[in-house]
């Protein structure tokens, strides 16, 4: 796999600084991996570098293109990788399952999840161009194969996929309008096809018009960490 160069991934000119914030890097990605590891222990060994890879890409990228806040690249794992990883405690894609995440930013939840499922496919869109360029970037130094990103709004697309991952986007009702349409007919998972929402908070009101559809699942219960106590997978059959 390639990665960037250390020296290019970091603001200071000075040598040994750079080399620090690099070490830095490259120790707070293998502590990320052990907390991956910690909730998925069947990861192959490709997984494991590539999610221990994952601090120094951002590092990299948000420096040039901010799509992490500066107080949550310090907690990477925790709220983005391990939250995008809940909605695998709640579906297990079956090989040749093809997803699309929405407003996926810069990579979340798509890429954990493209790490997670490489014999699924995903199709990572966002209406701001330079986010897709940091995940392709990402893609290609992970060596990610599963990953299709384009400079695109969901309701440009096109094809249908079996299901559709998104990270708090907009409100239930427009993104329902968004990807109607977009699902395909054909069922082979556990779940049958529809949408996954990482929510969070009280989500009464916002799914008042799919209430006898929807289904909830609390990542407190699978993930200890404080973080998790309000945080949700949304799951809405299409």
């Amino acid at each position: 796999m390639n990665f960037p160069d250390s020296s290019s991934s970091l603001s200071s000119s000075n040598p040994i600084d750079a080399e620090k914030n690099e070490g830095n890097a490259v120790e707070k990605g293998l502590k990320g991996q052990a907390l991956i590891s910690k909730y998925f222990p069947n990861l192959t060994e490709t997984q494991l570098q590539q999610f221990a890879s994952l601090q120094s890409l951002y590092e990299h990228w948000n420096i040039q293109i901010n799509v992490i806040s500066r107080k949550d690249i310090d907690l990477l794992y925790e709220r983005h990788v391990l939250h995008s990883l809940g909605i695998a405690k709640v579906m297990n894609f079956k090989p040749k399952t093809t997803i699309m995440d929405v407003g996926c930013g810069g990579g979340f939840p798509g890429i954990p999840l493209a790490i997670l499922f490489p014999e699924s496919n995903f199709y990572l869109v966002d209406s701001i161009g330079k986010k897709i360029k940091v995940v392709n970037e990402v893609a290609s130094a992970l060596g990610l194969k599963n990953i299709k990103a384009e400079h695109k709004r969901a309701e440009e697309v096109k094809e249908k996929f079996e299901f559709v991952i998104s990270r708090a986007v907009t409100d239930s009702s427009i993104f329902y309008r968004w990807v109607q349409g977009k699902i395909s007919k054909k069922q082979f998972n556990n779940l049958p096809n529809g949408i996954l929402f990482l929510k969070g908070g009280d989500l009464t009101e916002e799914f008042l018009d799919f209430k006898k559809r929807v289904v909830y699942y609390n990542l407190k219960d699978f993930f200890t960490e404080d973080f998790f106590e309000t945080k949700k997978v949304v799951y809405l059959p299409m």
